[in-house]
């Protein structure tokens, strides 16, 4: 089973979020500060956000070049 945020966003906006976190990590004290910024200005929770941050780099390796792939619901 998904969750609500995960049903309402595409998978375009999940892979844009994971880069975003990734991309503005070094702008924030925090990366846990980078997925709350993140996850107010697409409207998820934090905790998803970093589910997906979470699952994209053991998927897809922590290089800059690693490819976010999401499931087409």
């Amino acid at each position: 089973m998904t969750s609500k945020t995960t049903d309402k966003l595409s998978p375009e906006v999940r892979t844009r979020a994971v880069r975003m976190v990734l991309d503005l990590s070094g702008e924030h004290p925090s990366r846990r500060a980078a997925v709350r910024s993140v996850a107010a200005k697409i409207g998820g929770t934090p905790q998803t956000l970093r589910d997906w941050v979470k699952k994209a780099r053991s998927t897809a390796g922590s290089g800059p070049a690693f490819r976010l792939r999401w499931p087409r619901s």
